[in-house]
């Protein structure tokens, strides 16, 4: 099995350490990181453990077997898969200041004829924690950051040999710079730029013109663009959540979605007043199906444009991570059904504590993200404030 060398590794970890942990703007001495890492990662381990020492630190690792989460959804009982333990979260919530997953998969068709809806009731049972979660990053007393280690299994589900599929990882983390860090800065730095002028624009609506179909959604001035950053690496997409509740068109995707262990391909999505009221997929429909049938599911969370200038990722990954961010020629476009973004709301967010006034405004509360993708050539023109139209995306790049 081919293993990146251990100065890869290092550089990877300096990253997810000294950049990704929120940048290092506000981490202090003897903060305690927890970082989950799966058993197929481990040569990762080390690494990750060592840069965290060094940074004065205080790490809590939480290591994953392989090949178990099969049995277990074969096992569990209903009230099994709804439990959510809530002391330990509480106390794992409080405990900590950072979490740093590495995505890594041993066997991508493990869960392959288990039943979706288990899957389902796993994550639901995961909302509360969420929201904890969800209130301490509001506070600034919290950061998360993911990253991905490429496995045998992830490399042939995206039909790559192991060698060119570590290699789109360290090309689109900057582990072939010399220093990766300062390269992450300089590139975030241009992106959070990009971000900057869009929202300088008060933009009110984004028209997405496709050559056979098209998708307008409204912004709003209560609404703020984000960007790159340091919670996914790599990230080098600009993305808002929309107002989804003025959204009647119609959209397909060109790229495959991996759900619940399942390839989910040329999803199609229809909606009216806001919601999706006609969805299919042309692989694993039924699937699809299911998921838009979970509370709060059929509404638009976010979305989302990837500069083709700033991504290095050209290949397909099989993992939304990467997919999210591809370059190829056109960029990408991605919407997310179905949790919006609280840093993306231009209001006091200590408002967002209130379930009530989370209602009133539409505000999706689901416990699901899923990002769909389309690399499909397409033009978006803002509309602005004073009802002038501006071209914003053309051909994979930013016009701004």
């Amino acid at each position: 099995m081919y293993t990146p060398n251990e100065e890869i590794l290092r550089k990877y970890a300096d990253v997810m350490v000294n950049f990704a942990l929120r940048n290092g703007k506000w981490i202090k001495k003897w903060d305690v990181v927890f970082v989950q890492i799966p058993e197929c990662a481990k040569p990762f381990y080390i690494p990750l453990q060592t840069a965290i020492l060094k940074a004065w630190w205080h790490p809590i690792f939480q290591y994953l077997p392989d090949w178990v989460s099969r049995n277990f959804y074969e096992q569990a009982n209903d009230g099994q898969l709804n439990f959510s333990p809530m002391k330990y979260l509480k106390w794992r919530i409080d405990e900590i200041t950072h979490n740093l997953f590495v995505i890594a998969e041993s066997d991508l068709h493990e869960l392959d004829w288990i039943t979706p809806s288990k899957m389902m009731k796993r994550v639901a049972s995961n909302k509360a924690y969420r929201e904890m979660r969800n209130k301490k990053e509001r506070d600034w007393k919290f950061s998360w950051t993911c990253c991905l280690y490429g496995t045998p299994a992830m490399a042939k589900e995206a039909n790559l040999s192991e060698e060119e599929y570590r290699d789109q990882i360290v090309k689109a983390c900057f582990l072939d710079e010399e220093d990766p860090v300062k390269k992450w800065k300089e590139v975030n730095t241009m992106i959070q730029q990009k971000r900057d002028i869009l929202n300088d624009m008060k933009i009110q609506y984004v028209h997405v013109v496709w050559p056979d179909e098209d998708l307008k959604l409204k912004i709003w001035s209560d609404r703020l663009w984000a960007a790159g950053g340091w919670c996914n690496i790599p990230s080098f997409e600009i993305f808002t959540s929309p107002d989804c509740r003025d959204i009647n068109w119609r959209v397909r995707f060109n790229q495959p979605l991996y759900r619940y262990g399942n390839l989910i391909e040329w999803i199609e999505l229809e909606f009216k007043d806001g919601f999706v009221v006609k969805a299919s997929a042309k692989k694993n429909n039924q699937i699809l199906q299911d998921m838009i049938k979970i509370e709060w599911m059929t509404q638009i969370g976010e979305f989302s444009l990837t500069d083709a200038r700033t991504s290095k990722i050209t290949k397909f990954m099989a993992e939304t991570l990467f997919d999210e961010n591809v370059w190829w020629q056109y960029g990408n476009t991605h919407i997310a059904l179905w949790m919006w973004f609280d840093e993306c709301f231009n209001w006091d967010q200590s408002k967002l504590d209130n379930p009530e006034f989370k209602k009133s405004i539409w505000l999706n509360m689901s416990a699901e993200h899923v990002d769909i993708i389309s690399t499909a050539n397409r033009t978006v023109t803002a509309t602005l404030q004073d009802g002038s139209e501006k071209v914003i995306y053309e051909n994979g790049m930013f016009t701004i």
